[in-house]
């Protein structure tokens, strides 16, 4: 068992964006999955990007916003929606709303996903 007290959470930040790794390389043996909450103040984005040998799963659980997808595409995304990304799947997310924006990623197998932040608590 491993118990993951709330101190030996990391967050990750970008403007506008905080990344919680609730369990991610650093805080966890696990080899199958990184777990974090994601925060997007209004306004704030996540550019389009991809994971090579990664699948994400979304779960949005505050907000309104909208998936940045290849071919610039752009889907509504909001409280209570599920979206999974295969690897190497372009996806970014775009808070249009007027509050903040919250969801549930889990991502396999893990990934420490420190390199795409500018600040790390």
């Amino acid at each position: 068992m491993e118990f993951i007290k709330k101190t030996e959470i990391t967050e990750l930040m970008n403007p506008g964006v905080v990344s919680r790794q609730l369990l991610n390389p650093d805080n966890s043996s696990s080899k199958r999955v990184t777990i974090t909450e994601v925060h997007l103040e209004a306004g704030a984005i996540q550019p389009r990007h991809t994971h090579d040998g990664s699948e994400q799963i979304w779960y949005s659980i505050q907000g309104t916003g909208k998936l940045l997808l290849a071919d610039n595409r752009e889907i509504e995304f909001s409280a209570g929606d599920v979206v999974r990304f295969e690897d190497n799947e372009v996806h970014g997310l775009i808070n249009d709303g007027s509050t903040e924006f919250i969801y549930i990623s889990v991502t396999a197998p893990p990934i420490d996903f420190g390199y795409a932040y500018k600040v790390r608590k």
